[in-house]
């Protein structure tokens, strides 16, 4: 009876093996297909792995490796730590022959109103790469040694402002001084005198039109910038100055600001 039993037993392997192999051969074949149809650039695996060992990735340096289409890829900026905003940068957006225009009108409008008041060797106005450029005497906006305005004054600035307020452009106002020292409470050098007086030009045209704050920069130079020698009395007064420079945006010089 046991021998009969023996006899009948099946040799081999067992059955589940032999599906298991088959599914192991299918699985391999599969990766294989997948190998086959994929292309290993030798060129650009040596360059990631140079990459790595040079660190240069993380450092913020252009990859080593070339994009085929940059453009469609990505977006970097040449520096990433770039500011997006500049100070002076807030001009409304228009055509440059516009502004230009504009500023041709209002340098004629002011030459009309100085030429019409008398006030031509006080003040003078012209044009120049920066902009239109306005330079007042001392005594066109202040007394001696002083930095409040003068009531004869206010007319002219009022109508400056009123001529700035249909403009968007920046407006650097200077304050200038001769070489002769002062010395008070108020103002201990002409450091201070020249950047009172600068202020107090553009304190005034804010409060007159109500206009942005932003548009304006005050610049004390003291005796620094002088336009004569200060060896005469008419020099010392052609240097006791205040200049108003209604910036022309096509010019850029960060010396303007």
């Amino acid at each position: 009876m046991n021998r009969r039993r023996q006899s009948r037993e099946e040799k081999g392997a067992p059955k589940w093996m032999v599906t298991f192999s088959d599914m192991m051969t299918l699985i391999l074949v599969f990766f294989i297909l997948l190998f086959s149809m994929s292309v290993v650039d030798a060129q650009k695996f040596r360059a990631i792995a140079d990459s790595f060992q040079d660190r240069a990735v993380f450092d913020f340096n252009p990859s080593l490796i070339p994009f085929e289409n940059p453009a469609e890829d990505r977006d970097v900026k040449d520096d990433p730590f770039e500011e997006d905003i500049d100070p002076f940068e807030s001009f409304i957006e228009m055509d440059e022959d516009d502004m230009s225009e504009q500023l041709d009108d209002l340098l004629e409008e002011v030459t009309e109103y100085l030429e019409e008041n008398e006030l031509t060797e006080e003040i003078t106005a012209s044009r120049d790469d920066r902009g239109v450029v306005l330079v007042l005497q001392e005594q066109a906006l202040f007394e001696s040694a002083r930095a409040e305005i003068i009531t004869d004054a206010e007319p002219f600035l009022g109508k400056v402002g009123t001529l700035l307020s249909t403009i968007p452009n920046m407006v650097k106002v200077e304050g200038h001084t001769d070489s002769r020292p002062i010395s008070t409470a108020q103002f201990p050098s002409n450091w201070e005198l020249s950047g009172a007086r600068a202020s107090s030009v553009i304190r005034f045209l804010i409060d007159e039109q109500d206009l942005e704050a932003e548009r304006f920069l005050a610049v004390g130079y003291g005796d620094t910038r002088p336009v004569a020698p200060n060896t005469t009395a008419d020099n010392l007064q052609q240097n006791r100055r205040v200049v108003l420079v209604i910036s022309d945006p096509s010019y850029n010089d960060n010396e303007v600001y």
